[in-house]
């Protein structure tokens, strides 16, 4: 099993004709996923090749619209790359033409914005990752986003990451002490995001073939309070937790847009202080998470 993508996933990317979205759908492409279709307006018809440079690539159809995308090319997922005064229609297009996996890799889409598009995919009972985010990966399954597939391995572990750098840390530890990973999330870090810590970790409670879940935050916002509190009532699987930004002077923004403290709320501290109540292995550092997940699982390094 898996959360969210899978080697049942038909991809759709918007956006694949631009810089960042022709880049990185030669990835996409080389890792298996996949790519069904793209979309960019008043460029339907046209092919998708990559470029000069890619050592990989195959040829996608383009269309105008998601909706055309969905009916034509059967896609069931999509991947964000339009520039960020257009995201949050790109979201809304996706959700009304009915894809339930959204995924918005775009950063600096205004929060008024993000406010809309999210209050109308949480209408359409979509899913939506992101935005400002690196995106979703089920290693030897699907590849969706930037993230640099060939650290990942296959195995039982998710990760829930609000950063991208960081997941990269945590999946190179698990992929070192030969744990792997089931699926990994990187939700993002911007105020209004689609799936919250507590969201992911309720995918995961689901998913019989994840044995163990990384939950890497950061300062700002109570996200990682609410997902611990769950966790605490109902997640049975050990977590291992990480916060970045505990020597942040308070009130600076550190980042990303939502690692902010204010009015003495989202401290590290009462994170930490939250996510060890509720039987969470915090670890000092990131450089502890694989040796502290192999530890809560009861076993030693392969």
């Amino acid at each position: 099993m898996s959360v969210l993508v899978n080697k049942d996933t038909r991809l759709v990317v918007q956006g694949i004709t631009g810089g960042e979205g022709t880049f990185h759908t030669s990835q996409i492409l080389e890792y298996g996923t996949n790519v069904v279709a793209g979309v960019t307006p008043g460029k339907g018809g046209v092919m998708y090749n990559g470029n000069d440079r890619d050592k990989f690539c195959r040829p996608v159809p383009v269309f105008n619209t998601v909706r055309e995308a969905v009916l034509k090319a059967e896609a069931n997922a999509t991947v964000i790359f339009v520039p960020a005064a257009f995201a949050a229609d790109a979201i809304m297009e996706a959700a009304d033409a009915g894809l339930k996996v959204i995924i918005c890799i775009t950063e600096g889409i205004p929060v008024n914005d993000m406010m809309k598009a999210y209050a109308f995919v949480q209408e359409k009972g979509a899913v939506l990752v992101g935005p400002n985010c690196p995106g979703v990966i089920t290693p030897g399954e699907a590849k969706i986003g930037i993230m640099p597939g060939f650290i990942h391995k296959k195995g039982s572990i998710g990760v829930i990451s609000r950063s991208g750098t960081l997941t990269y840390e945590a999946v190179h530890q698990l992929t070192q002490v030969g744990l792997g990973q089931s699926t990994c999330i990187g939700i993002g870090g911007d105020p209004i995001i689609g799936t919250r810590f507590i969201d992911a970790v309720k995918m995961f409670a689901k998913d019989d073939e994840t044995e163990g879940l990384i939950m890497i935050g950061e300062i700002g916002g109570s996200a990682e309070e609410e997902a611990a509190e769950y966790i605490k009532k109902y997640f049975k699987k050990p977590v291992v937790g990480f916060i970045a930004g505990r020597t942040a002077p308070p009130g600076r923004r550190m980042g990303h847009a939502g690692a902010i403290v204010s009015g003495g709320k989202g401290t590290a501290e009462e994170k930490i202080k939250a996510m060890q109540a509720a039987g969470i292995h915090v670890v000092d550092s990131p450089g502890e998470m694989g040796e502290a997940m192999l530890k809560a699982l009861g076993r030693s390094a392969s």
